[in-house]
């Protein structure tokens, strides 16, 4: 109670002091303000556009999905009853999504597509843009006994048509009436491998091209007769009338469901690179209070000797500091603000992005409270150091007074306000354990780099003495006290660290997806195979490519609903395998064991077994869902629940790209139901023209069946993993200035203690360009040992990745090796001689009187 008593007392006049010491300007916090500013604006901004986007998809959710709801069926039309009753709810647009393959009008060409059959209702919500602007269903309608179609300008480009040319879609004649500029609902379909195509409803069902097995999206947009109505209980409603539907029901309220959870897994990602890139920048702000408390040892000791208790003068500073710092984060605040309109003028067209400038508080408030909270957390042990100065520091102030330790209430301080930093981060990210083992990784990482320097320190000592009077005074400078060793090594350590792995992690994807993968890879995919026409189908793909294996498995699509009669929505499920039930799934069924994957636990059914149905599940995925053998997976096939056991659990290689499923399921479970076939062919010696032979001759003979080339996919994900780079090296980037701050910082605190040096050297005879070797060999030394640390470290982190999460090879890439430790050397010994050049020029007699 006494202590609370002081404290509040001493407070008016701790903050009139620190007020007045305020009026001679902001000299020596730049380097702080900065530091504090760029983690601030980068959490601000990337979490500000996240906002922005999920919000302007919220906003804009009936003409994302073109509809108040969306009722989506897989392979198959709505049922009379299940018709009259989505008709009951206001009116209906129908349309119907697919990959095919579309050939130009002297089959010289041809392309993969996705393509969208709609009817004359289309689009309920929003506005199709086409070129020429003329009314869609002008557009697509049959003239002179000719659909019309409109496509995207890389299909056309693709094919070498141009608009007024005809394709051909399945064996039907079609004449390109125009490009698509803009597509409202294009979002909501998902993630398109292929360019689009878009024909009418009628011009599908003459094509021929949907048949018993197809794979199909049948997607039913509704416009609400009664608006106000709630989506959730008309979902509940739909699948309680029809629990065997098997239909996804969407709301325009939830439009882009991937999108959105994508855009918040990344902005999380890179707020987490922000959070990197400011705890950088707490040895930066460790490093300017120390540097700005050690200005002031006079003025503290002049303190002290007039009886200022420890306490006021640590509240002083404290008051200052986070004056500045606050003036720091608003600045932060504003430039994070303004990236939003920024990223929305190249986002825009791409991503719905709101116009002019729109503040998030939420975003906003969690980057203030990370800068505060990083402020406070890294000034505190300096400002207790600040009550230690004693009042003889009037007398003698060139002095080092070494390390002392301050009382413990500091350090418990200052842990509590890292704590409170792991718990925003945590608790504010949406994948938890990713964010504390970020955290985990980042403390683990300053905790090694304490060691580093401490060992690098150890080394200069004990390393025998050389000839070289710069060298031998570089080594000196490294173990001796108030050295910048630790410093150097802390700063430029974690910068280095995450831009090292970024890189590493980039490298192995984009080599897996061009090298490892695409050799283990088949060379084409065959979707949609007609039992009728597959042993014709072999017999083409035998002549075109005699060397080629032929691998074809039956193909069916399911939604999982029910693990042990418990619906998979109420259940807490693995972030990893929630892609397992989101949507259709793959399935099949087979006598035997696939020849590529192994029993892990289990037994596999008999060859000529009738009994009930038996389904053998991906062992790793039934691990993160805790699934075990004899429980029940209820999946919807064709509009029909069907209920198996779990028989056994097998190994998958996911990463061969051959045909593999999660479920495979047992001959008889399946017995008569209609399906098609899905087949690969591998030629490891096939050229690009013999691949275009095979994509030719089959589409040519069966216009049905949807060829994709493996290579043209991986290509797609290459280029996908690149432009993720560019903004992830963007943020990481943030982390590499911040470090260079912190660098120039932690040279301009030391730069008293070398100011005595060089005076005393210079006194006794040295020349400056002894002196300016001596500091190049320093910062060489350390940049060098901060650069080993860095890779070492990266290599670790990104082994992680790609073998422990990716579950992927890994391969150590020499020429990120090469540039890190040339980005080290350059940046250590670039920044180290331009904070010292001014100290070579210090004239002795100010300083000498000093000692």
């Amino acid at each position: 109670m006494r202590s609370a008593r002081v404290f509040f007392g001493h407070l008016p006049l701790a903050f009139r002091l620190a007020l007045r010491e305020m009026r001679g300007g902001l000299r020596g916090f730049y380097i702080f303000m900065l530091c504090i500013l760029l983690g601030t604006a980068a959490i601000a901004g990337v979490n500000s556009v996240a906002r922005s986007m999920t919000s302007a998809i919220d906003a804009q959710g009936q003409e994302i999905l073109a509809g108040d709801l969306r009722f989506g069926l897989k392979n198959r039309e709505a049922s009379v009853d299940e018709l009259a009753y989505i008709k009951s709810l206001g009116k209906v647009q129908l349309s119907t999504n697919l990959r095919s393959m579309v050939r130009s009008g002297d089959k010289s060409a041809q392309a993969l597509t996705e393509l969208k059959a709609v009817d004359g209702a289309y689009p309920l919500y929003g506005t199709f843009t086409s070129e020429p602007g003329q009314p869609l269903q002008d557009l697509l309608a049959e003239k002179d006994g000719t659909f019309g179609a409109v496509a995207q300008p890389l299909l056309l480009d693709r094919l070498g048509v141009k608009v007024g040319d005809t394709i051909l879609l399945g064996d039907m004649a079609m004449t390109v009436r125009g490009t698509i500029v803009a597509e409202p609902d294009a979002l909501s379909d998902g993630f398109s491998f292929a360019p689009r195509l878009v024909v009418s409803r009628d011009a599908l069902t003459r094509s021929g091209l949907v048949k018993i097995g197809s794979l199909v999206d049948n997607f039913y947009r509704v416009k609400l007769d009664d608006p106000t109505r709630e989506r959730r209980d008309i979902r509940k409603e739909a699948e309680a009338k029809f629990p065997e539907a098997g239909w996804s029901v969407r709301g325009s309220s939830n439009a882009a469901p991937s999108l959105s959870e994508n855009i918040e897994r990344f902005s999380e990602f890179l707020t987490l690179v922000g959070l990197a890139a400011l705890a950088a920048g707490g040895v930066g702000v460790a490093n300017a209070v120390g540097a700005f408390l050690d200005s002031k040892r006079q003025v503290i000791a002049s303190f002290k000797s007039l009886g200022a208790p420890g306490h006021l003068i640590v509240m002083i500073y404290m008051i200052q500091i986070l004056a500045i710092a606050a003036i720091a984060i608003l600045a932060g605040l504003v430039i994070g603000a303004a990236i939003t309109p920024i990223a929305g003028y190249f986002l825009e067209g791409y991503v719905p992005v709101p116009r002019g400038l729109n503040l998030y508080p939420s975003a906003l408030g969690i980057a203030a409270l990370f800068g505060l909270l990083t402020t406070v957390a890294f000034s505190i042990l300096p400002l207790g150091r600040s009550r230690l100065i004693r009042a003889t520091e009037l007398f003698r102030s060139q002095s080092y007074d070494g390390w002392r330790m301050v009382p413990w209430r500091y350090y418990l301080s200052a842990a509590a306000a890292f704590l409170l930093i792991a718990l925003l981060a945590v608790f504010s990210s949406e994948n938890r354990f990713i964010a504390l083992v970020f955290l985990l990784a980042t403390a683990g990482a300053f905790v090694v780099l304490r060691l580093v320097a401490a060992g690098v320190a150890l080394i200069a000592r004990r390393a025998p003495k050389v000839t070289s009077p710069a060298l031998r005074l570089a080594i000196g400078n490294i173990h001796r006290p108030g050295a910048l060793t630790a410093s150097v090594i802390l700063s430029l350590g974690l910068g280095l660290t995450l831009l090292a792995s970024l890189a590493l992690i980039e490298g192995n994807l984009r080599g897996n997806l061009a090298g490892a993968m695409a050799e283990k890879a088949p060379s084409f995919f065959f979707v949609d195979i007609q039992s009728r026409d597959l042993d014709r189908f072999r017999s083409v793909l035998a002549t075109t490519s005699p060397k080629g294996e032929i691998v074809e498995v039956p193909m069916l699509r399911g939604r999982i609903l029910q693990f042990n009669g418990e619906d998979v929505q109420k259940r807490s499920i693995d972030p990893a395998a929630r892609w397992v039930l989101q949507g259709d799934r793959g399935i099949t069924y087979s006598e035997a064991l696939p020849t590529n994957a192994t029993i892990n636990e289990g037994q596999w059914w008999a060859k000529d077994y009738s009994g009930e149905p038996l389904v053998s599940f991906s062992a790793q995925e039934a691990g993160e869902l805790r699934l075990k053998i004899g429980d029940t997976v209820t999946v919807n096939v064709l509009g029909r629940n069907i209920t198996a056991k779990i028989a056994n659990f097998r190994n998958v290689e996911w990463r061969s790209m051959s045909i593999n499923f999660v479920m495979v399921f047992s001959p008889n479970t399946f017995k008569g139901a209609p399906h098609a076939w899905l087949a690969t062919l591998t030629d490891g010696n096939a050229t690009v023209s013999a691949d275009a032979k095979v994509m030719r001759e089959v589409t040519n003979a069966f216009p049905g069946i949807t060829s994709v080339r493996v290579k043209d996919a991986l290509d797609v994900a290459s280029n996908i993993v690149a432009q993720l780079a560019v903004a992830i090296r963007a943020a990481a980037s943030i982390a590499i200035v911040v470090s260079v701050l912190v660098l120039a910082g932690a040279i301009a605190a030391g730069n008293r203690a070398r100011i005595h040096d060089a005076v005393v050297l210079k006194t006794l005879g040295a020349k400056r360009t002894m002196l300016m070797r001596a500091y190049l060999y320093e910062y060489f030394l350390l940049g060098l040992s901060a650069s080993v640390f860095a890779l070492a470290a990266a290599t670790a982190a990104a082994w992680y990745v790609m073998i422990a999460i990716m579950d992927l090879p890994f391969s150590f890439l020499p020429g990120t090796a090469a540039s890190t430790v040339i980005l080290a050397l350059l940046v250590t010994a670039g920044t180290g001689l331009l904070g010292t050049w001014s100290i070579l020029g210090q004239k002795a007699a100010p300083v000498l009187r000093e000692l």
